[in-house]
C-alpha cells in the first residue's frame, strides 16, 4: 500500500470505484499489521521511558528502607494477615505464610471483581470517589506519616503550622495533578511516590514470609485476571474498548500525555478526518491499559513530537499525508453518508505512550526493597536487574503478540529465582572469597 495511507483511505477508495479511480484492494488485516509495525518503530521511545519511573520508584523504596528503620519494624500487622509467623519451624512458617498470601489473594479478586462490576453497569460515581478517597489517605494521612519519620531519621525540627501548610499544598497539587490536568512530568512524579509509599506501607505491615508468598500468588493472578478469557482486568478493559473511553488516570502510569478529547464532525459541514481504530495499548500493566484519545487540535509541536520519538521527516511526510486523506475524503463527503454524525479522531493523533499499571510499580517495589532490608546489596542489585530483564522481555512479547500483556509474571519470576540464588549461592561465596582475601 503506499506510504503512511490510512485504512479510511483505502475504503474510501473502494467505495469510488471504477468511476473514481483505481480500486485498492488490500484486506483489512494487513492494513492493521502495518499500522502496528508503525506504532512500534515510531513508539519505541515510550518503552526506554519505562525504565526510567521503574528505575526512581525502586531507589526511592530502597533509600527509604536503607535511611528509616520505621518501615522495617515490625509488630503491627494487616487485618487480612491474621497469621503473624511468631514461631521458629519452618513448616508453620511456611502454611502461615500460604494461608496469609491465599487471604490476601481472595480480597484483591473480591475488590477486583466489584471494581469491573461497577465499571460495567456504569456506577462511575462509585468508582471515582473509591479512587479519589483513596488518593486522599495516600498524599495526605500516609505522606503526613513518611514526612515525619524522615524528619525524625535525620534529626530536622519543623512545626506543626509549618507542617501542616506543606502536606496540604502537596496533597492538593498532587489531586489535581492525577485527577484533573498538570505538566505530564508533574502528574508522574505524584505517581511514582504514590506506589512508592504503598510499597514501603506492605512491607512494614507484611510478614516476612508472608511477602514473599504475597509476590508468587499475585504473579499467577495477574496472569489469570489478564489472559484469561473471564479474567476480571480483561473484561475491564474490553469494555473500555467497546465504550472507547480511557481507564481511571489514578490507575496508570503512561509515558505519554493522555487527554480524553473527541472531535464531532459533520460530513456537511466540514471534511472528516478518518476514525481511529482501536490499536494496541502498550500496556504491560495489570490493570490498567486503555487508548486515550487526542483531538486534531492538541498535536503537540516539533519539539515535543521529537522527544516522543517521532523524528522532523516524520511529521513533515505525515502532514503532507493528512492534507492529502482529507482532500480525498472530503470529495466523497457528498455520497450517501452525508449528515451523519459519528466521533471521529486523527489516526495519527493515537497516544502512542506504553502504559503500565500502578500495581506493577508497587510490586516490582516491595521485591527490591524486601531484599534490601536485610541488607545486601549483592540481592538488590540481583533483584534490581532481574526485575529490569522480565520487563524487557514483557515489552517483547508485547511487540509480538499485539496485546495488552502482564507485567508481573516474568518480572516478579526472575526477580524471585535472582533473589533465593544470590542469598544461598552468591553471597556466600562473595563471602567467603572476602575471608581468604581472594579479590575476582
Amino acid at each position: 500500500r503506499r506510504q503512511g495511507a490510512s485504512q479510511q483511505e483505502l475504503l474510501a477508495g473502494e467505495a469510488r470505484g471504477p468511476g473514481g479511480g483505481r480500486l485498492v484492494e488490500l484486506r483489512e488485516g494487513d492494513v492493521i499489521v502495518e499500522e502496528e509495525e508503525l506504532n512500534l518503530k515510531y513508539g519505541a521511545h515510550h518503552v526506554i521511558k519505562l525504565f526510567s519511573p521503574v528505575t526512581m520508584c525502586m531507589a526511592v523504596v530502597v533509600a527509604t528502607i536503607s535511611s528509616i528503620t520505621y518501615y522495617t519494624e515490625k509488630g503491627t500487622y494487616l487485618v487480612y494477615t491474621p497469621f503473624h509467623e511468631e514461631t521458629e519451624d519452618v513448616g508453620t512458617l511456611a502454611w502461615q505464610a500460604l494461608a496469609n498470601a491465599g487471604i490476601m489473594l481472595g480480597v484483591i479478586a473480591v475488590m477486583t471483581g466489584l471494581l469491573v462490576l461497577a465499571y460495567k453497569y456504569r456506577c462511575t460515581k462509585l468508582i471515582h470517589g473509591w479512587l479519589f478517597m483513596s488518593s486522599l489517605m495516600l498524599l495526605f494521612l500516609f505522606s503526613y506519616l513518611y514526612l515525619a519519620e524522615v524528619l525524625k531519621a535525620y534529626n530536622l525540627p519543623m512545626d506543626y503550622i509549618t507542617l501542616a501548610i506543606v502536606i496540604w499544598n502537596f496533597g492538593m497539587v498532587g489531586m489535581i495533578s492525577i485527577y484533573w490536568k498538570a505538566p505530564l512530568l508533574l502528574q508522574q512524579a505524584y505517581l511514582i511516590f504514590i506506589s512508592a509509599l504503598m510499597a514501603l506501607i506492605f512491607i512494614k505491615y507484611l510478614p516476612d514470609w508472608t511477602t514473599w508468598a504475597v509476590l508468587a500468588v499475585i504473579s499467577l493472578w495477574d496472569l489469570f485476571a489478564v489472559l484469561a478469557p473471564f479474567g476480571p482486568l480483561r473484561i475491564l478493559v474490553e469494555t473500555a474498548q467497546e465504550r472507547n473511553e480511557q481507564i481511571f488516570p489514578s490507575l496508570i502510569y503512561s509515558s505519554g500525555m493522555v487527554y480524553a478529547l473527541v472531535g464531532m464532525a459533520d460530513t456537511e459541514g466540514e471534511a472528516p478526518v478518518a476514525p481511529r481504530r482501536q490499536g494496541r495499548t502498550g500496556s504491560a500493566g495489570a490493570e490498567e491499559r486503555a487508548e486515550g484519545e487526542v483531538s486534531a487540535q492538541t498535536r503537540p509541536q516539533g519539539g515535543e513530537d521529537a522527544r516522543d520519538g517521532f523524528s522532523d521527516t516524520w511529521v513533515r511526510e505525515n502532514d503532507e499525508r493528512s492534507r492529502q486523506r482529507s482532500a480525498r475524503v472530503s470529495q466523497t463527503g457528498a455520497g450517501p453518508r452525508s449528515g451523519v454524525r459519528t466521533e471521529l479522531v486523527e489516526e495519527e493523533e493515537e497516544d502512542k505512550g506504553v502504559k503500565l499499571g500502578l500495581g506493577d510499580f508497587i510490586f516490582y517495589s516491595i521485591l527490591v526493597g524486601k531484599a534490601s532490608s536485610y541488607g545486601d546489596w549483592n540481592t538488590t542489585l540481583a533483584c534490581f536487574v532481574a526485575i529490569l530483564i522480565g520487563l524487557c522481555l514483557t515489552l517483547v512479547f508485547l511487540a509480538l503478540f499485539r496485546r495488552a500483556l502482564p507485567a508481573l509474571p516474568i518480572s516478579i519470576t526472575f526477580g524471585l529465582i535472582f533473589y533465593f540464588l544470590t542469598k544461598e549461592i552468591v553471597t556466600p561465596f562473595c563471602d567467603a572469597l572476602s575471608s581468604q582475601q581472594i579479590f575476582i
